[in-house]
Formats: structure tokens, sequence, C-alpha cells
């Protein structure tokens, strides 16, 4: 049932996408009864800087969408926590004094950010929960399927191996536990790899930091002896960047696969260079740009585009049944990388191949 619905929102993304136009001649009318005209206002809230896809990607690719579509009138008020979630909190306050027509909140904590969800919403502000689910009364949620994630971590992870080898030790870095997602990654991981490997030390990482993430990778080869790490699980690949250093402290010259997450350029460079295994592509063109249709759809009452942009369904520990999109993803490996981030404009073969990483480039054929 949850492919059926990341093919029906992938569908209507596609669609609406193609719809732009219409979205952005909100003023002029048709069948819906807008509640706000082009001069919209929306609140973006992002949980941190330490991975570089929210500076770079998200918060641009946002303002581009909401500009094209208000006809250059609407604008994003911009805030980011940098994992700070009391921080968070304070900014999400100031857009609720400023009386923002919206907010697209990805939450450094999904728990504690609720109380302050639930006065946006007695404040009349509705509030979309960008790519991580957080709790209270939140009327959507736009984000990619986060245990297809997980699963496709496992199943890389497994073929790194040359399948199931359940005396292969395994170290697993999960994401922080404030992070709704990380369980979902680390459950569909599991689902994965459960009874196929030995799972010889688990940790759940504070805040996703790299450093942190160095720190529980000294202590696992410590624990487990350095020749005897089959694999790593990399919830990310901020962390899997910090799992290279630990492993390389330690002496160890040839790295065994590790995964990752969000196709960060170091982490595609590390592909290259054969540090690190795999990444999840997610395209967060399309993320972004949706939810930026989701949000300007729902202040100017176009609730047909709106329904039609979250046609999915997820629960919280708060709410049920919070209309949803769903992204897709792409396993990343040397084999696809210029038919994913090269070709959909994310990095240029310049980029990813500059300075020592051009040998190893042209080694694999990427120029």
């Amino acid at each position: 049932m949850r492919r059926t619905a990341i093919a029906v929102a992938a569908s209507a993304l596609s669609v609406s996408l193609s719809a732009c136009g219409v979205l952005g001649a909100s003023s002029s009318g048709g069948t819906a009864s807008p509640t706000k005209g082009n001069d919209v206002t929306v609140g973006l809230l992002l949980p941190e800087k330490a991975n570089t896809r929210y500076e770079s990607f998200d918060y641009p690719i946002i303002k581009k969408h909401v500009a094209a579509l208000t006809g250059n009138r609407g604008k994003v008020s911009y805030a980011n926590a940098e994992q700070d979630a009391d921080k968070q909190a304070a900014q999400m306050q100031r857009m609720v004094d400023d009386k923002v027509d919206i907010i697209l909140l990805d939450a450094v904590d999904a728990h504690a950010i609720a109380a302050q969800v639930k006065k946006a919403k007695d404040a009349g502000i509705p509030v979309i929960a960008y790519d991580r689910l957080a709790e209270g009364p939140i009327d959507a949620y736009i984000s990619f399927d986060n245990e297809l994630v997980g699963e496709v971590q496992g199943r890389s992870l497994l073929d790194s191996l040359g399948g199931a080898d359940s005396s292969a030790k395994i170290v697993m870095m999960n994401g922080s536990p404030t992070d709704p997602n990380a369980k979902q990654f680390k459950s569909g991981a599991m689902s994965e790899l459960n009874g196929k490997v030995t799972i010889a030390r688990s940790y759940d990482t504070k805040d996703w930091k790299p450093e942190n993430a160095q720190a529980n990778m000294t202590a696992a080869i410590e624990a487990i002896g350095k020749d005897n790490i089959a694999a790593v699980y990399s919830a990310n690949d901020g962390m899997a960047g910090g799992i290279v250093k630990a492993l390389e402290n330690a002496g160890i010259t040839k790295l065994p696969p590790i995964t990752g997450q969000d196709a960060e350029l170091a982490a595609v460079q590390r592909i290259v260079a054969g540090q690190q295994y795999m990444s999840v592509y997610k395209s967060y063109p399309d993320e972004a740009a949706a939810a930026a249709q989701m949000a300007v759809a729902k202040v100017q009452g176009h609730e047909i585009q709106f329904d039609a942009l979250t046609e999915d369904t997820v629960d919280s520990p708060t709410d049920k049944d919070i209309p949803a999109q769903l992204v897709t993803v792409t396993a990343l490996t040397r084999k696809n990388i210029k038919s994913t981030v090269v070709a959909d404009g994310i990095y240029k073969i310049s980029d990813i191949c500059a300075g020592k990483y051009k040998s190893a480039c042209a080694a694999i054929g990427l120029n």
C-alpha cells in the first residue's frame, strides 16, 4: 500500500509541476475561492547547517518556487536553528508574532516543537511539516519515504557484501534520537538486515553530528577489532565522513563498505574514491518544489491542488491521517552518478572531479 502511495505522490508531483502557471494565477480565481492573494509570506524553519543540503538546495529552491507561483509577489521568511531546539522554538514564535501566512517546519526536535505548532494553529497559521514529521496539529507533511530510504541502504549494504552472511559483523550508526526520520531509517534498514548479518554495535548519534559518529565508531573499533568489521551502516553522509576518519585514524587502509544518505558533494567524491560504498539520492528539487506548491495552494484556498499534492496519509504520535506526500529515492553508487546528481543539475562533473579526485573519476569513466 505504501508503494502505491509513492507512485501516486510522484505522479501528483509531475502533474502539479506542469501546472505551475495555473497555481501562479491564483488572484484570477477559477473554481477556487482564494483566502489570500499573491502577497503571501511563507515562513521556512530549517534545522541545521552541518548538512549542506538545507542552505544549498532546500531554502533557495523553495524561495524560487514561491516567487514563481506568486508572480514574484510572495516571499519566504527564513530561519535556521543550527541544531538548537530552543532557538527554533523562538524562531517559530517570531514568525507567529510576525503573522506569516503559513509555516514550513523542518523540526530539530519533533516532540519539543509540538507546543509551538499549536500556538501557530491557534493564531490561524497553518503548519506543514517539511522533511521531518513534527508532532502537534500540523496540516500536512512532505518528505521522502523514510522507511524506503532505510531499506535501500540495507539492501545496498548486503549487496556490498555479496549477499547475506550471518557471521558478518556490522556497525550501525543511526541518526539522532530526537529526529523521527532516524527511527524510520533504522526500521527500514533492519527489515533488510535482521537475521542476515550480525549487528555487533549500534548507536543513536546525538544531533547527527559527524564528530559524534566518529567517537562512536572509534569505540566500536576498540570493542570489535579493526579487522572484524565487515561493513558500516551510516544513516547519512555527514556521519559517514566521521566514520571514515575514525577508520583511517585506526590505521585501516582498506575501508569496509559504508552507506550514507543525502548525496552530499563530499560523499559523492568519497564514492568515486572508493571510501564510501553508496549514498541515497533524494531529489531536493522535487521535495522543495512540492513544499512550495503545497504552501501556496493552502494559503490561497486551492483545495483541489492541495489535495492532489497530499494523496497519502501518515500518523504522528499526536495526530492521525495527516495529509502527506512521500517522494521516492534512489541508491547512488559509482554506476549512476552521471544519471542522478549530474543529470539533475545538483553537481557538475567538474565539481565532483576536482583536484585529487580527477584520476579516480577518470578510472570509472566519469568525465
